[in-house]
């Protein structure tokens, strides 16, 4: 029997299924509250995977949104004088 047909999710060749993750672990990671990543779910400002009623979240797809994020630094020195 194939994965599919046993109730799993197909990977495409090559590539492994991430293990999701819940909000209470998301908000571990960000050092956050579950309160803000499900409000972050509500703006949709953070990526999600919806599993029937269930909101999840992809390690992966967590690691490029956290990447896409990140504010460079400024070197002090160039800036105009107020």
């Amino acid at each position: 029997m194939s994965g599919a047909s046993q109730g799993h999710a197909a990977a495409s060749p090559g590539k492994q299924l991430s293990v999701l993750l819940d909000a209470d672990e998301v908000a571990r990671v960000l050092r956050t509250t579950p309160r803000h990543v499900r409000r972050l779910v509500e703006e949709r400002r953070i990526p999600y995977v919806k599993v029937g009623r269930f909101v999840r979240f992809d390690p992966e797809e967590i690691g490029t949104w956290l990447t896409s994020h990140r504010v460079a630094v400024t070197d002090r020195s160039k800036r105009a004088s107020w």
